[in-house]
């Protein structure tokens, strides 16, 4: 019994070391997909929006942008034929997936070329055919010092605007 019980926690132990390793690789190959996705936008290649599922849906900085995919693609359509898009780079990036890996979420932390630091998050969902977007938000990083200001500042701005 006592080899039996021994056999089945080296047995288990094993097989979280190997579960360790998948997560491990699965979080390696996230992040080059989500890296190669936001140098694709960073390069205004259009791949960028190959990337993301049919029916996925990216919601941007302003209350506004909340799009599908080629609805999207339509909006952004101007900045990547002037090859101007925009330049994320992810500092931090934590993954997270279900136990079968087929869905997978993630925050980042992001510096950017024109609005300074930023955060999102996103879910992938892993296909026959790899991986594809199926949501992402983004948002700025507002520090929680001045975030009075800026909520005033918003404020006083859509207040002027509904007078319009």
């Amino acid at each position: 019994m006592k080899r039996f019980f021994a056999a089945a926690v080296l047995f288990f132990g094993m097989l979280g070391l190997a579960q360790a390793e998948t997560d491990a690789v699965l979080t390696k190959q996230v992040n080059t997909f989500v890296d190669e996705w936001h140098q694709d936008a960073a390069n205004a290649r259009m791949a960028y929006f190959d990337k993301i599922a049919k029916d996925g849906v990216y919601i941007g900085t302003d209350r506004s942008e909340l799009w599908r995919r080629d609805e999207f693609k339509a909006w952004a359509k101007k900045y990547f034929d002037a090859k101007k898009a925009w330049s994320f780079k992810a500092t931090r990036r934590n993954v997270y997936a279900s136990a079968d890996g087929s869905l997978i979420w993630f925050d980042e932390l992001l510096d950017t070329a024109n609005m300074g630091h930023c955060m999102a998050s996103g879910v992938i969902r892993k296909t026959a055919k790899g991986f594809e977007i199926v949501h992402y938000q983004l948002s700025v990083a507002v520090p929680n010092e001045v975030v009075d200001g800026v909520t005033q500042t918003i404020q006083e701005f859509e207040k002027k605007a509904s007078k319009k």
